[in-house]
């Protein structure tokens, strides 16, 4: 089977073996996200009243800023993850992929910094 046979046209153009681990990151981070939000929910639903004394004093404490802290890297990560996927879909000139993917991670690691530190100085008392 030399390269004048279609398998040999097509031989070393197939899966790049990196598909399934995208996918299953994609699919995790939605568990995490699904359980974090839920937690959320909750935890705000069970709180006495919405004054901001009260959801700074909660969030003052280290599980919840941990937490919140999780949701927030889990959030901006599954969202990368899918835009990588429409950017990868959609945009075919290799420059212009390259200058969308650069955008995306720098938004989503922008994203992430200041919920982080928005997180840590209220849980911090600043």
């Amino acid at each position: 089977m030399g390269n004048g046979t279609e398998l040999g046209r097509v031989r070393g153009l197939g899966s790049a073996h990196s598909g399934a681990h995208h996918w299953l990151l994609q699919r995790f981070t939605a568990i995490g996200n699904l359980i974090l939000g839920l937690w959320l929910l909750l935890s705000l639903i069970h709180l006495p009243d919405m004054q901001f004394a009260t959801v700074h004093e909660w969030i003052a404490r280290p599980i919840p800023a941990v937490a919140l802290g999780l949701f927030v890297l889990s959030t901006f990560w599954h969202a990368r993850l899918g835009l990588q996927v429409l950017v990868e879909d959609y945009v075919h000139d290799g420059a212009n992929r390259f200058a969308v993917m650069a955008l995306l991670n720098l938004a989503a690691f922008a994203g992430a910094a200041f919920g982080l530190l928005c997180i840590v100085r209220l849980a911090l008392g600043a």
